[in-house]
């Protein structure tokens, strides 16, 4: 459930530059942003870890899960979504994903798996595992991570962008805030105040 590690300010001498279009590759001063591959997956499930752990959620307290990192290909690159790493010294220091909202249940369901094909119509995606390495918070990347995610939501067609985060992430909140997105809801699952946000792209 919450898909945000903290962050703050970008770094104002660092611009997102795509440099790819298929498949996307970007470029945020010494950041290499890449789609993700099966490769990565030892790495990645690492840094979703460890970003959960440092604001204190763990497995079992109804909020943490990580099943969707062993389906991937189901829920993020053949079902109209998208999953990202960034690069820094030849290593992955970033990451972040698109899924269709209506793969994945919500609520404390979500914290449980479950995995459904979605419908032929794109509405709502869910913009998910927003991580950064701590030793390298502060510069920018979780930025330019959104960033790169939000311009592939448009190219997909997507109406509207969700995401949820715990009153445990302010950084990443006030992060999404900076990108106009807005809170529509909160909800307490095992003592944890779950924020639901969205943003409209058209």
């Amino acid at each position: 459930m919450p898909d945000s590690a903290p962050w703050q300010d970008h770094h104002p001498s660092h611009t997102l530059v795509r440099v790819q279009a298929e498949p996307p590759v970007w470029n945020f001063g010494e950041l290499r942003l890449r789609r993700y591959h099966a490769a990565d997956h030892g790495i990645v499930l690492a840094l979703h870890r460890e970003g959960l752990a440092q604001v204190g959620l763990r497995p079992g307290d109804g909020v943490y899960y990580d099943h969707d990192f062993f389906r991937m290909e189901d829920i993020y690159l053949r079902n109209d979504g998208e999953f990202i790493v960034g690069e820094l010294d030849g290593g992955i220091v970033a990451m972040g994903g698109l899924r269709r909202a209506d793969l994945v249940p919500g609520g404390r369901a979500r914290a449980f798996g479950g995995y459904a094909p979605g419908n032929p119509t794109l509405d709502a995606v869910e913009m998910v595992r927003l991580r950064v390495m701590p030793a390298v918070q502060r510069r920018g990347y979780g930025t330019a991570v959104v960033q790169a995610l939000e311009e592939r939501a448009k190219e997909f067609g997507y109406r509207v962008l969700r995401a949820d985060t715990t009153e445990l992430q302010a950084p990443a909140l006030a992060l999404y805030r900076k990108f106009g997105w807005t809170e529509t809801r909160r909800e307490t699952i095992g003592g944890i105040v779950n924020i639901y946000i969205e943003k409209r792209l058209r």
